[in-house]
C-alpha cells in the first residue's frame, strides 16, 4: 500500500491525485463539463462533481480529484443549500410568508421533462423555507432541502399556491454536504494556484483552493484501524475488530456508512458499520469503497 501520509503533509502532486476543490461553479458549463475541466487542468485521469448543476445555475459544487472521485457517493445524500429568487406573474399576496411557510417538510415531487431521472412521484423534504426579501413580483427565498429536491418544482408549487402561477428565476446553491458559500474557489484561484506551482515551485496558493479529500469526508462515523489493518483493507479484506484502535460512531446504526482513516488521518476506505468495533473479534464493516 502506498500511503499518502497526514493530509496536511502532502505534496501538491498527492493533494491533487486525491483532493477536492470546493468551485464556484460559474453559469454556463453544465457540472459534468465543469469536472471536465477541473480533470484537465489539474493532470489528473478523472474528477468527479458532487450533485448536478443545471448550466445556468451558479454555486456550491465540490469537485473530487484523481482516486478521491471513488468516495463520490458521499454527496448522495447530503443537504444542499440554494438561494433562488422567485418570479410570481401578479403582486405577492399579504400572506406571502405564511403560505411559503407550508412548504416545510415533506413534499411529493415530480421531476420535471428535462431532468436525469425517471418522472416518477416522489416525496423530498424541505428542512427551511425562508423569504429572505421580497418586491412586487419577486421573491428572494432561502432554501435548505434533500438532495434531489427540484427547486424549479418548488416556485412553480409555491407560485400556485399563493395564487399567481410562479417560476423560478435565476438560481444559486450556497451548500453541499459539509462544504458552503464561505469557502468557495472560482476557477482563476484554481488556474492561478497551478501556474504558481508549476512556474515558480510554490505550492502555497494551489495548497489554499485544494483540500484533502478527507474534507468530503467529514462528518460520517469513523474508524481507526492500525497501519497493518489498513494494508489489508487496501488489499480487499473487511474492518476486522482487533485492527480497529479508536472510534467515532455517535448515531450510526448497523448499515451505516463509515469513513475508516490511519492513525495520521489518512483516509482508507469507506465501509458499512456491521459489527462491534469494542468486541474481540470479527468483521466492523464491509468493504464499500478502498481509497488507497
Amino acid at each position: 500500500m502506498r500511503e499518502r501520509g497526514p493530509p496536511a503533509d502532502r505534496d501538491p502532486e498527492t493533494l491533487l491525485e486525491f483532493g477536492v476543490i470546493n468551485l464556484d461553479k460559474p453559469p454556463g458549463p453544465s457540472a459534468h463539463q465543469v469536472a471536465a475541466w477541473v480533470r484537465d487542468m489539474a493532470g489528473v485521469e478523472q474528477a468527479a462533481h458532487a450533485g448536478t448543476l443545471d448550466p445556468k445555475v451558479t454555486g456550491c459544487l465540490p469537485v473530487l480529484t484523481g482516486t478521491a472521485t471513488r468516495a463520490a457517493q458521499v454527496f448522495d445524500e447530503s443537504r444542499k443549500g440554494y438561494v433562488a429568487v422567485l418570479e410570481l406573474h401578479g403582486t405577492a399576496p399579504s400572506d406571502l410568508e405564511s403560505t411559503v411557510a407550508e412548504f416545510e417538510g415533506p413534499l411529493y415531487q415530480k421531476p420535471p421533462r428535462k431532468s436525469a431521472v425517471a418522472r416518477r412521484l416522489r416525496t423530498r423534504t424541505v428542512h427551511r423555507l425562508d423569504v429572505l426579501e421580497s418586491e412586487a413580483r419577486r421573491v428572494l427565498l432561502s432554501v435548505e432541502c434533500e438532495s434531489g429536491t427540484y427547486i424549479r418544482k418548488l416556485c412553480h408549487d409555491i407560485g400556485l399556491a399563493v395564487g399567481t402561477g410562479g417560476h423560478m428565476g435565476p438560481l444559486r446553491r450556497t451548500k453541499t454536504g459539509g462544504f458552503d458559500d464561505r469557502t468557495l474557489v472560482t476557477f482563476e484561484d484554481f488556474a492561478d494556484g497551478l501556474a504558481f506551482w508549476r512556474d515558480h515551485d510554490d505550492p502555497e496558493l494551489l495548497c489554499d483552493v485544494v483540500a484533502p479529500a478527507e474534507r468530503a469526508l467529514e462528518g460520517l462515523p469513523r474508524l481507526t484501524v492500525a497501519f497493518s489493518a489498513a494494508s489489508e483493507i487496501a488489499n480487499g479484506a473487511p474492518v476486522y475488530a482487533p485492527g480497529v484502535l479508536a472510534h467515532e460512531l455517535d448515531g450510526a446504526d448497523e448499515g451505516s456508512l463509515v469513513a475508516c482513516y490511519t492513525p495520521d488521518g489518512a483516509a482508507v476506505c469507506l465501509g458499512w458499520l456491521v459489527g462491534d468495533p469494542d468486541a474481540a473479534d470479527g468483521t466492523v464493516a464491509e468493504l464499500e469503497r478502498v481509497l488507497v
